[in-house]
C-alpha cells in the first residue's frame, strides 16, 4: 500500500493512502497495468485502536453524492454507523475520484481544461464535458475494484452504500460481483431502468408536501418566507439584467468568463440586487433551494432558524422596508452552496449507456409543469435535490461548468452502469434500508427495483429520514439482519 500517514483521532486508528488509477478506464482492466493519463485515488483505512493488529474483514464505504468525499471523522460517534462498523471490520473510506484528496475537480480544473483550447472555445467546452463524464459510476467502481485487487490482495469485501452509494452498489453488483461478500445500502436503491425525468416527477410532489409540513410546524414562517421572496429578484430578472450589461445575448462561453464577474457583481450591487457574501445574487429560486435540506433531520429546525434571522430592524419582525441581515445572507449562502461536482453531475447519475434521448435539464422541465413552484407563487414552495440552468449562469462556483453542461445535456452516450440481467441473477446478499418517506430516493421506485434484484432483502421504515445511517441504529440493524440470515458466514 502507498502509505501517506498514520495517526490516531480519539477512538480511531487511521491510515492515509493513495494510488494511481487511469483517468480513462477505456481499454483498461482493474488489477492490471495501464498507461496514459492518471489521477490519484485517496483512501483512509479506519480501525478501532484495539483491533489494529487483528486480521479483520474489510468493509468499503460507498459515499453519497454525486461528488461526495469520504467522511472526516472526529470520533467513532461523529458519523453514527462507524462505531458499530469498527467492532467487526477494517473500514475503508475512499474519496471518490474528483472529490476530497482524489484529484479534486473544481473551477480551477475547468479553467485549466478550457485554457488548453484558448483558440477554440467550443473545443474547450467539449474537452470539459468529456472530462466530467469520466467521474461517473462506471469509473468510480472500477477505481474501487482496482484498489481491491492491487492493494488488498484481491480479498473480497463488504460494501456499505449510502444514498448515491446505493447507486454505486448496483453498479458494483452489475460489473464486479465476484469481489463482494455482501452489500448494505441505505436510502439508495435507484430505479432501474434509470430515468431522470421520472425521478423528478416523483420528487416535486414530495417537495410540495414537505413544504406544507414545514409551514404546519412553523406557521409564522409562511409569512416570513413570502416576505423574503418578495424582496428578491427572480433568476430570470437577474439574467435579463446581466445580459443587458453586454448589450447582446451572451453565449455560454461569455457567461463562464470569470474575468467579467467583478464588474457584474458591482453592477448588480449598484442596481440593488441582494448579494450573498461571495457575490452571487440571491434570487427567489436560490432561496427556494433551502428545501434541499428537508429530507434530513432536523432540517425543518435548521431552515426555521435561518428565516428567524432574516430581518435586520427592531426585533426582527417582518416589516416593510427592513433590509435582509448580513447574518441571514451568510447562512443562506452556506446552506445553498454545494460541493463542486454535486450539481454538475446530478442528473447524469441516471444516464446508463446509450440514451434514447438527451436529459435536457430534467428537473427544470418537470418544474416548468408545476406552477406551485413558480418564483411568484405564494405560499412559497421550496425545492429539493434538483439542479437548474440558472445555477450555472449565476453561481460563481458553477460558472466555469456551464459550457460543458450545455453539451452534456444534449449527449446520449454514457458508460454502462447497470446490467439488468446480471442484477436479476445476482447472488451477493443485498440488504437495503428503504426509508418510506425518503424525499430524495422514492421508496416505491426502490422497492420496484429490489423486486427484480436477486438475493435482495429490504427493511422498510418511516422512523428515519434519508440520513438515518449517520445515527447509531441503522447500520446495526442491517448488520444483525445479514448476520442472522447467514449472509456473513464467509467472514468468520
Amino acid at each position: 500500500m502507498t502509505m501517506l500517514s498514520k495517526y490516531h483521532v480519539p477512538g480511531l486508528a487511521i491510515e492515509d493512502h493513495s494510488i494511481d488509477v487511469p483517468l480513462d478506464w477505456t481499454g483498461h482492466e482493474p488489477g492490471r497495468a495501464f498507461d496514459g493519463e492518471t489521477i490519484k485515488l485517496f483512501y483512509r483505512v479506519v480501525t478501532a485502536p484495539e483491533h489494529v493488529h487483528d486480521d479483520l474483514p474489510l468493509l468499503i464505504f460507498l459515499q453519497g453524492g454525486p461528488g461526495g468525499a469520504g467522511p472526516r471523522l472526529n470520533s467513532p460517534t461523529s458519523d453514527g454507523w462507524i462505531e458499530e462498523a469498527i467492532r467487526h471490520f477494517r473500514v475503508i473510506l475512499p474519496d471518490q475520484r474528483g472529490t476530497g484528496r482524489s484529484s479534486r475537480v473544481d473551477t480551477h480544473t475547468m479553467a485549466r481544461i478550457a485554457a488548453t483550447h484558448d483558440d477554440d472555445a467550443v473545443a474547450g467546452a467539449r474537452a470539459q464535458a468529456d472530462y466530467l463524464k469520466k467521474f461517473l459510476a462506471d469509473s468510480i467502481v472500477r477505481d474501487f475494484e482496482h484498489l481491491r485487487l492491487t492493494e488488498f490482495g484481491g480479498r473480497k469485501w463488504v460494501t456499505m452504500g449510502q444514498s448515491y452509494g446505493g447507486f454505486l452498489t448496483l453498479t458494483t453488483l452489475s460489473l464486479f460481483p465476484a469481489g463482494v461478500i455482501a452489500s448494505f445500502t441505505t436510502g439508495g436503491i435507484p430505479h432501474v431502468p434509470a430515468d431522470a425525468t421520472e425521478v423528478y416527477e416523483h420528487t416535486f410532489p414530495r417537495m410540495a408536501r414537505k413544504t406544507a409540513c414545514f409551514y404546519e410546524r412553523y406557521p409564522q414562517d409562511r409569512e416570513r418566507a413570502a416576505a423574503i421572496a418578495d424582496r428578491l429578484p427572480t433568476a430570470a430578472q437577474v439574467a435579463e439584467f446581466t445580459d443587458g450589461l453586454t448589450g447582446r445575448a451572451p453565449t455560454p462561453m461569455m457567461r463562464a468568463d470569470a474575468a467579467h464577474r467583478p464588474g457584474t457583481i458591482a453592477a448588480m450591487a449598484a442596481h440593488g440586487f441582494p448579494l450573498l457574501p461571495n457575490g452571487d445574487p440571491l434570487t427567489v429560486e436560490r432561496f427556494q433551494c433551502l428545501g434541499g435540506d428537508f429530507g434530513m433531520k432536523p432540517s425543518f429546525e435548521r431552515v426555521h432558524w435561518i428565516l428567524d434571522d432574516a430581518f435586520l430592524d427592531g426585533d426582527g419582525t417582518v416589516r416593510d422596508g427592513s433590509p435582509l441581515s448580513d447574518e441571514f445572507l451568510s447562512k443562506v449562502m452556506a446552506a445553498t452552496s454545494s460541493r463542486p461536482l454535486y450539481w454538475p453531475l446530478q442528473e447524469f447519475i441516471y444516464a446508463n449507456g446509450e440514451l434514447d434521448e438527451p436529459i435536457r435539464w430534467a428537473a427544470q422541465r418537470v418544474r416548468d409543469c408545476r406552477s406551485e413552484f413558480d418564483a411568484v407563487a405564494r405560499p412559497l414552495n421550496f425545492t429539493g435535490e434538483a439542479m437548474f440552468p440558472w445555477m450555472f449562469e449565476q453561481e460563481g462556483a458553477l460558472l466555469p461548468f456551464r459550457p460543458a453542461m450545455d453539451l452534456l445535456m444534449e449527449d446520449t452516450r454514457f458508460g454502462v452502469i447497470y446490467d439488468e440481467d446480471q442484477l436479476a441473477r445476482n447472488e451477493v446478499p443485498l440488504q437495503a434500508a428503504v426509508y418510506f418517506d425518503d424525499m430524495y430516493v422514492d421508496s416505491g421506485l426502490q422497492l420496484d427495483t429490489l423486486s427484480r434484484v436477486g438475493n435482495s432483502h429490504y427493511w422498510t421504515t418511516n422512523e428515519f429520514e434519508h440520513d438515518g445511517l449517520h445515527g447509531p441504529l441503522v447500520f446495526k440493524h442491517l448488520y444483525d439482519e445479514a448476520l442472522n440470515r447467514g449472509d456473513l458466514e464467509e467472514l468468520f
